[in-house]
C-alpha cells in the first residue's frame, strides 16, 4: 500500500513538472491569410475551397484541426539545408504535405504592389523570436512545387519580438514592389525561446490599381469543439490516472486545445 501511494505521488510530482514547464509555441499568418489558416478548423473557408478540401483529403493529414501547429525543431536558421524542394508549405512535415499542392486556386489575398500592409500572424500560444518575410520571384508558377530558388534570396520585412496585439503579431511594413499577379508570400517564424521554426505560405494576388481590397483574415475562434463539448480558453489539460499513478499527457495554454495525434517536432 505504501509503495502504492509513493507511486502515485511520484507520477503526480511528474506531471506537476509538465504543467510548470515551457509551453510549445503554435501559429500561422492569418493577414495575408496563409493556407494552414484558411483550411484551418475555425476558418469559414475551410469546406468552400477546393484546395483546402483536396488538402484534408490527403492521407494522414493534420489538417484541418492542427492548422496552427507546423513547426520543425532544431532547423536554427539551415532552412534552406532543412527543409527540401517542394516541401516549403508543410516545413516537410508529413501531416502536412496537403500544403504542397501545386494549384492556382488557393485562397489568396488580393494585395497592391509596394503598398503598406499590416502583417498579422495569429499566435495560439505567444513566443519570443524573429519573422523573415519572402516573395516569390517574377515569373512564379502556382501549378509547379514551390522551390526555394522561387523566392527571392533575402526577406523583404523582417521583424524580431514584434507586439501581441489581440492574438496577433502585427508587424507593419512594405509589400513588394514589381510584382502583377499570382505570387506567394513565404513567412518564416524562427523562435529564440524555444527550439522551433514555423512556416507558412500565403497566396496573394498583386494588382496595381482597381483592384479588391484586401478583405480582412476571419476571426479566428478561442474555443473549438471536440466530441461534442466546447474546450474554452487556457484549459486543455487531460489526466490519466491508471496503475496508481497520474500522469499528465496533454497540456494547452491557449485559446485552443492540441488534437489527438498532434505531430510533436521537440
Amino acid at each position: 500500500m505504501r509503495h502504492r501511494i509513493t507511486s502515485a505521488g511520484v507520477g503526480l510530482l511528474l506531471s506537476m513538472a509538465l504543467i510548470t514547464g515551457p509551453a510549445d509555441a503554435h501559429g500561422a499568418l492569418e493577414s495575408p491569410l496563409s493556407r494552414a489558416a484558411a483550411c484551418g478548423a475555425e476558418s469559414p473557408k475551410t469546406s468552400g475551397s477546393a484546395a483546402c478540401r483536396a488538402a484534408a483529403a490527403v492521407r494522414g493529414t493534420a489538417l484541418p484541426g492542427d492548422w496552427d501547429n507546423l513547426r520543425v525543431s532544431n532547423v536554427a536558421g539551415r532552412d534552406r539545408e532543412v527543409i527540401p524542394d517542394g516541401k516549403l508549405c508543410s516545413g516537410g512535415v508529413p501531416a502536412f504535405k496537403g500544403l504542397d499542392l501545386a494549384r492556382a486556386d488557393w485562397p489568396a489575398t488580393t494585395v497592391k504592389p509596394g503598398a503598406r500592409f499590416t502583417f498579422k500572424y495569429r499566435g495560439t500560444i505567444p513566443h519570443r523570436g524573429t519573422f523573415r518575410l519572402y516573395v516569390t520571384r517574377a515569373g512564379y508558377d502556382p501549378a509547379k512545387p514551390l522551390k526555394w530558388s522561387d523566392l527571392e534570396r533575402k526577406p523583404f520585412l523582417k521583424s524580431t519580438d514584434p507586439k501581441l496585439t489581440d492574438g496577433s503579431y502585427v508587424i507593419k511594413g512594405r509589400l513588394p514592389a514589381g510584382r502583377t499577379g499570382r505570387h506567394l508570400i513565404y513567412t518564416i517564424w524562427q523562435n529564440s525561446d524555444t527550439p522551433d521554426t514555423y512556416y507558412s505560405c500565403s497566396d496573394v494576388i498583386f494588382r496595381k490599381s482597381g483592384g479588391a481590397r484586401p478583405r480582412p483574415a476571419p476571426a479566428l475562434q478561442s474555443t473549438v469543439q471536440h466530441g461534442g463539448l466546447p474546450w474554452p480558453v487556457g484549459v486543455g489539460a487531460l489526466l490519466a490516472v491508471g496503475a496508481g499513478a497520474a500522469i499528465i499527457v496533454g497540456l494547452r495554454s491557449s485559446r485552443r486545445r492540441h488534437g489527438p495525434g498532434r505531430p510533436r517536432h521537440r
